[in-house]
């Protein structure tokens, strides 16, 4: 008995291809706008600790207008807050890097492949963490440190 081979259409090779170089239009689309609004956010988040921890003398920031010495406690939960607002504000500025870098990806057609393996990183973690450079497999591989990150 012969078998007869089913036809494949130009369409359904072309949907395949498309699969494995990068996500289709309305995907790209959809990312790049989850992506700007994170980005938007995070420089709202940036400006606000700007304007709270470092623009601010103490005066300003506690409403005291007396010419009394500060306490010493004062000062140091003071200069707690500052490193604390300084922390925040760096990792802030590196997920902007992140987010930046991922929309590069996207005009470049490589959004959605893993730097680690050339395999397609699932919706699911990109609608999760839409600026992600990894899929799930290689990033859980960097965390145990069976492979080093690429530096970019």
């Amino acid at each position: 008995m012969v078998q007869k081979r089913k036809k494949t259409s130009r369409a359904q090779v072309s949907s395949t291809r498309r699969k494995k170089r990068g996500l289709v239009n309305a995907d790209a689309k959809h990312f790049r706008e989850l992506l700007m609004e994170k980005r938007r956010e995070i420089l709202r988040n940036v400006t606000e600790f700007e304007d709270e921890a470092l623009k601010k003398s103490h005066l300003d920031a506690t409403g005291d207008l007396s010419s009394m010495p500060i306490h010493m406690a004062d000062l140091g939960t003071d200069n707690y807050e500052q490193e604390f607002a300084l922390g925040l504000m760096d990792s802030e500025r590196k997920l902007l890097r992140e987010i930046d870098n991922a929309l590069g990806r996207l005009e470049e057609k490589t959004y959605g492949i893993c730097e680690g393996t050339g395999k397609p990183i699932s919706k699911a973690r990109l609608k999760a963490q839409p600026w992600a450079r990894y899929c799930v497999e290689y990033a859980r591989m960097l965390e145990q440190g069976l492979v080093v990150e690429r530096e970019e």
